[in-house]
């Protein structure tokens, strides 16, 4: 007997399957057959739902970058919570994902598997950036930012931030240890801050991050 599944339910089973596949044998490396195989569906269950291998790879990281920025939302908009912890928080929320997803940004930063790096940052950029940047307007607000362009702003922080907690970029202790003084005192003057106000909280986050 043929089980039918709905479209959402087997649209997730493929994703499933895929990131499993990337994460053990890297994107370049997963065929449209080892997924097929993988769950045993037929080539055109699958084309039904992704046009090709690369089009699996949008959806896949459109799910993990989702589910990271309604959390972030979450985060952002409780306004009892100051706003540079709230901007801490959802640095910090962009470090956790589901195991599957955590597989998958361990291939992400592989050089075999440039383009879903490259796709990953862009669709950071166009989630996550927008809603930090509402929480330095807010900030301007409140005269704790000092800023003309917040989401430019934003965006350059998340840019560099990656070259700094990127495990994959080669940098000794004492590199690391700089490129995050600078990452601070830069971050600051992005957002027009008080030198100092925000080293103290964000070294604690990186504390945190990198145990």
């Amino acid at each position: 007997m043929r089980i039918v599944k709905e479209a959402q339910e087997r649209k997730n089973e493929i994703l499933d399957a895929a990131a499993e596949l990337f994460a053990t044998k890297g994107y370049d490396g997963t065929s449209t057959n080892d997924i097929l195989e993988k769950i045993g569906i037929a080539r055109g269950t699958l084309y039904y739902h992704f046009k090709s291998k690369e089009d699996i790879l949008d959806g896949m990281i459109e799910r993990i970058n989702g589910s990271l920025a309604a959390k972030a939302r979450e985060l952002a908009g409780d306004k009892s919570v100051p706003v540079v912890e709230r901007i801490l928080l959802v640095i910090k929320n962009l470090n956790v994902e589901s195991d599957i997803g955590e597989e998958v940004m361990k291939q992400v930063h592989k050089p075999q598997n440039a383009l879903m790096h490259q796709k990953m940052q862009q669709s950071l950029m166009d989630e996550i950036a927008p809603i930090l940047a509402k929480l330095v307007e807010e900030g301007v607000s409140q005269e704790i930012f000092h800023t003309q362009c917040p989401l430019e702003a934003t965006e350059m922080i998340l840019l560099y931030s990656e070259v700094v907690f990127d495990d994959q970029f080669q940098q000794s202790g004492d590199q690391q240890a700089k490129r995050i003084r600078a990452f601070l005192y830069n971050a600051e003057r992005l957002l027009g801050a008080e030198s100092g106000s925000l080293a103290v909280p964000m070294m604690e986050l990186f504390q945190e991050r990198k145990c």
